[in-house]
């Protein structure tokens, strides 16, 4: 075995060994009695556990037992965004008011940098005050403020939408568990899920006459004497005008069951449901079809939202609803009308086939500028047939791998997509993407998606923190875990990783480095606009590119020597402040990130050529290349310099030879090669093919 192969086979084991650390699970236990303590907010203190759940009572200033304390992480271990539960401390009083919400850990990326925790535990505060009983939902309330809807809205945070919703989720699935259990008497068990072996053949008429299709019907004259003696008993003049006309006329059914789904809905909406099951599979949906006046919702509604006409309860605490955004096409002999499609999360609880309440909102205006606004509730009593659905054994959380994979399987999906067709394209179709006509537009489509998709949306900027946090796991002073939260950027990394060994450190600071395409747009908008290019002069060239080392290696001292200025050393790298928070960061970062995308308008990317300590990371994983993919000629240095002089990452000697520690696989000197109108040696022997004949006719 030579010498080359055994360094390769060497710096592979160590990528492998890094990528099975990061595949270690690595989770924070509950919070010790002590720790507990020292969260509590006086004049409440901690009291004894409850139960083996982390569940604890909450006592008084005169010892006596006032409300509960606990985890959410062990209640509800919802994934978060980063795919790991966001953990928070919950104090109830026994009526079920929170006293106090505190953030205890989470992996969430925008609030780890970027914005910082501090808009997250603002969020939190808003909990005070408020009752599990109340119908709490994250957002702004739609159309006018006084709607007359009794959702209670609670403020979210900018760019940190579903991290937000999941903490708020989170919070009612462990605070309603604790709510049933020690207010109810309605121990949580393990949801129930619609049971698909049961096939029978129904009908619309066999889902009422068996109670599976529900009704309420109220009349006008019933909605006037709702409304009687108060100030609203006049203010709906069509209710006066036909006492026996239908107000509401409610169908409800739970479609969760396959077996009922198929007897309402038509083919196009069962296979819409089944997508969203697919999708969402802990979601009830609960199909509504309502033929009066009521409507459902309110003018201003927005779609995929909490319905603001409807409410539901169940053991006396509210059910969240929320509106399934699914347009809904019924099979013959269902009743027509207004239909909505309810999703119910059983994650936090809910059981469709126990008692349960849905209720419709009427709501009556009185006065005309600042009119007061009047209700009453109409409850409909729904229960589904236990015989249609399954409860599982005690429900045990996924490995934090798995639950990330699965929180963000269809950006998973769409990645490896993305990467097959980029390694298909780089590979086998090579010289197809090299040519002239299609290289240049190709590259900018697939650049722009990267910024897009990979890295605003995903979130998938690699980062040089990933390998420092190698590092220290490796020598016992951190862990793994926020990299298990983000198989997003692993599946770069082994992207990457697989560039290394098949045309070096290219692929990934070519094609896949979101912080790069963007200095290559700002190159390209820096020629447009003709501004002066500025480019070091080969000894220079070769002189800055020792940055990119320097760099690297002061951030491994900071890792192995001051380890908890780590990630304060990574900020070298502008990504969090371009990519992850998308600018929306202090000045100072905001103004060193748009300095290097300025510099690049006129020296084409400057940042990662000369600074970036990923870049020199990626040169070193480059040793495992195991081949030379550039095609080259015998003419190449000598005497043809063109490819070397168009290629902007001076990747390529005077020799000829391609320095490959410093390729970034643009396909510019590919494309050169190919093209019997650039190449010099191509050209030169299409005019001796030319000229020969003329010779000899001569």
């Amino acid at each position: 075995m030579g010498k080359g192969l055994a360094r390769r086979i060497a710096l592979l084991s160590i990528f492998i060994l890094g990528l099975a650390l990061c595949s270690r699970s690595a989770l924070a236990d509950p919070l010790d009695r002590e720790a507990l303590a020292g969260m509590i907010v006086p004049p409440y203190a901690l009291g004894e556990p409850v139960n083996d759940k982390g569940v604890w009572t909450l006592l008084n200033s005169g010892g006596a037992e006032a409300g509960y304390v606990f985890e959410t992480g062990p209640l509800a271990p919802l994934p978060g965004f980063s795919g790991a539960p966001i953990n928070m401390l919950v104090t109830i009083d026994r009526d079920g008011r929170f006293l106090d919400v505190r953030l205890v850990s989470h992996n969430e990326p925008i609030f780890v940098s970027g914005l910082g925790e501090a808009p997250l535990r603002a969020f939190l505060e808003q909990y005070r005050g408020h009752s599990i009983r109340e119908p709490l939902v994250v957002g702004t309330p739609y159309g006018e403020a006084a709607s007359g809807s009794d959702l209670v809205h609670l403020d979210g945070v900018t760019k940190a939408t579903a991290s937000v919703r999941i903490a708020h989720e989170s919070i009612l699935a462990a605070t309603l568990a604790v709510a049933r259990e020690k207010m109810q008497g309605v121990a949580s068990g393990p949801p129930v899920h619609p049971d698909p072996s049961v096939d029978e053949h129904l009908d619309w008429a066999m889902l009422v006459e068996r109670g599976l299709a529900r009704n309420l019907k109220v009349t006008n004259a019933v909605l006037d004497t709702a409304f009687g003696k108060t100030v609203w008993a006049h203010d709906d003049p069509e209710a006066t005008a036909d006492p026996d006309g239908l107000f509401l006329d409610l169908w409800a059914v739970d479609i969760g069951p396959p077996a009922i789904a198929r007897a309402v809905l038509d083919e196009e909406s069962l296979a819409d449901l089944q997508r969203l099951a697919r999708v969402a599979p802990d979601d009830e949906p609960i199909l509504l079809i309502e033929a009066g006046r009521h409507g459902l919702v309110s003018p201003d509604f927005v779609r995929n939202t909490a319905p603001d006409r409807l409410a539901a309860t169940q053991d006396g605490l509210p059910v969240a609803l929320r509106d399934a955004d699914m347009t809904v096409g019924v099979r013959e002999g269902v009743p027509e009308g207004t239909t909505m499609l309810l999703r119910i999360d059983r994650r936090l609880g809910f059981d469709p086939t126990r008692d349960w309440t849905l209720s419709a909102l009427a709501v009556r205006l009185h006065g005309m500028l600042k009119p007061e606004i009047g209700s009453a509730h109409f409850p409909l009593a729904l229960k589904a047939d236990p015989t249609f659905f399954t409860r599982s054994g005690i429900a045990t959380a996924l490995p934090p791998w798995q639950a990330a994979m699965v929180s963000r399987k269809w950006d998973l999906a769409a990645l490896g997509m993305l990467l097959a067709g980029l390694l298909a394209a780089v590979g086998p179709g090579m010289r197809r993407l090299a040519e002239p006509t299609v290289l240049r537009p190709a590259r900018l489509a697939f650049l722009a998606l990267v910024i897009g998709f990979v890295g605003w949306w995903g979130q998938g900027q690699l980062s040089i923190v990933t390998p420092l946090a190698v590092l220290r796991a490796a020598s016992g002073g951190g862990n793994l875990a926020v990299l298990l939260y983000d198989p997003f950027s692993l599946l770069i990394w082994g992207a990457a990783i697989l560039g290394f060994v098949l045309w070096g450190r290219g692929l990934f600071c070519g094609w896949l480095c979101p912080f790069g395409a963007m200095q290559e747009f700002a190159h390209h908008a820096g020629r447009l606009l003709r501004l002066p290019q500025w480019n070091p002069s080969p000894a220079w060239d070769g002189r800055l590119k020792a940055g990119a080392w320097l760099s690297l290696a002061g951030l491994l001292a900071v890792a192995i020597l001051a380890p908890e200025k780590a990630e304060t050393a990574a900020e070298i790298e502008p990504f969090k402040t371009a990519v992850t928070t998308l600018f929306q960061r202090e000045w100072y970062y905001v103004a060193y990130a748009a300095f290097w995308l300025l510099l690049a308008m006129v020296t084409f990317k400057g940042f990662c050529r000369y600074v970036c300590p990923l870049g020199a990371l990626m040169a070193i994983g480059g040793f495992l290349r195991l081949r030379r993919w550039i095609p080259r000629r015998a003419q190449c240095g000598s005497p043809c310099q063109l490819c070397r002089v168009r290629c902007p990452y001076g990747a390529i000697r005077k020799t000829g030879e391609i320095a490959y520690s410093q390729c970034f696989q643009c396909f510019d000197c590919v494309s050169i090669h190919d093209d019997a109108a650039q190449c010099v040696p191509l050209v030169l022997a299409r005019r001796k093919r030319v000229s020969a004949p003329a010779e000899a006719r001569a």
